[in-house]
């Protein structure tokens, strides 16, 4: 097994458990390994810190798969890490019964490039590092025999892949994908695109968020903006809003929502409207035709994928919160998120409290929002927390 040899000093992101081990850190490779080929890791001192694996082309130039200097990885050492995560799911309260689950959390799970979701029988894969494509086949099998699955469809096709030098992969892996597939969720039935839809086929990580949503929105009237296939919207139906505008700028996507509301007869539809428009433009359209809600909800694309574009992304959140905030009656609830990992929790207040200051309203923080518990943060990896959001209350 070739060995890294790290700089000096670089030993003490490791030490803390950080599995990354940046480019700048690395002294020399002492032997031959090919990407995604495991490599024991080593101080400058000698000292055995763990086991990696080697990805040459990435920035990251390697990522630990444990900091035991005596476990081996291999394909038993794969069965135990993935019928650990999933285990951990099982036990968890809040998780109990949830058609749609994160089985696998990347690095808050122990295993770095690495994302499974499951839909009720399906399984859908993510391999995003040189390491975690290595090891595939070791992956899948595990998590056919810790989850009984029907199917294991891979989704690697994210354009993290290309910084590691890997092409895109999609297809099945195991078994047949059902016709058609759905999901139950908080009471609403939500169709699952596990071929075509946005990351596995569904944003699981607002679960909590969809649900907290439902049970704020009796009464109100609604604006849902990033809009997607309508889970936000659907769940204010479920909880009572006496109507709601879905704003965004998929056509399809739109399709999908009002087909996902007909799988719901017990909501009304004639309370739903769908509308197709950049959210930009039509937050202004709205403020200038003088229309006011209750509650909206604005969980707009990742604008800022690594810190370097978070002042141009602050600018563009600071403009759509602005018009929510103008947008609200008295009393209204402006439900508003975050999914760049550039933009921190300290600056996503900022943005908000900036937007509220220039919209000329008073607010104040009901609740603190952050990712559903099947999407952990490693308390070693705080780059993992990357979805934010606030609810605050104007007048």
């Amino acid at each position: 097994m070739a060995q890294l040899i790290l700089k000096s000093g670089k030993d003490r992101a490791l030490i803390r458990r950080h599995p990354w081990i940046y480019d700048s850190a690395v002294a020399q490779l002492d032997g031959r390994a090919r990407p995604g080929d495991t490599v024991t890791v080593l101080a400058d001192s000698g000292k055995v810190l763990g086991k990696a694996s080697w990805s040459p082309e990435s920035k990251i130039r390697a990522r630990m798969w444990t900091f035991d200097p005596d476990e081996t990885v291999d394909h038993a050492f794969f069965k135990r890490a993935v019928a650990a995560s999933v285990a951990r799911r099982q036990t968890h309260p809040a998780l109990a019964g949830q058609d749609g689950l994160r089985l696998i959390h990347g690095e808050s799970d122990g295993l770095p490039g690495v994302v499974v979701d499951r839909y009720g029988p399906v399984v859908v894969m993510q391999l995003t590092s040189a390491g975690a494509d290595k090891w595939r086949d070791a992956i899948v099998a595990a998590l056919v025999q810790a989850t009984g699955c029907a199917a294991v469809y891979e989704r690697s096709d994210s354009d993290v892949r290309g910084r590691e030098g890997l092409e895109p992969v999609t297809g099945c892996v195991y078994g047949e994908l059902p016709s058609d597939l759905s999901i139950i969720e908080n009471g609403v039935r939500m169709a699952v695109d596990v071929v075509g839809g946005h990351k596995t086929g569904f944003y699981l990580d607002q679960r909590d968020n969809r649900r907290l949503t439902g049970e704020l929105a009796a009464g109100r009237r609604v604006l849902n903006c990033f809009c997607y296939t309508g889970g936000f919207s659907l769940q204010a139906l479920a909880g009572g809003a006496t109507s709601t505008l879905s704003i965004d700028s998929s056509g399809p996507a739109l399709v999908t929502a009002a087909a996902n509301l007909a799988m719901n007869p017990q909501l009304d539809a004639g309370r739903a409207e769908w509308r197709e428009a950049d959210v930009f433009a039509a937050l202004r359209e709205l403020r200038e035709a003088g229309e006011r809600f209750d509650m909206i909800i604005l969980d707009p694309p990742k604008f800022a994928p690594s810190a370097a574009h978070a002042e141009r992304a602050a600018r563009a959140y600071k403009d759509i919160n602005m018009y929510g905030f103008r947008l609200l009656n008295p009393g209204g609830l402006l439900m508003t998120y975050s999914c760049s990992g550039g933009i921190g929790i300290e600056l996503f207040h900022k943005i908000i409290a900036g937007a509220a200051s220039d919209a000329g309203v008073d607010g104040r923080i009901l609740h603190r929002l952050g990712a559903s518990p099947d999407h952990p943060v490693g308390l070693s990896v705080p780059e993992g927390e990357y979805l934010k959001g606030l609810t605050c209350q104007v007048g």
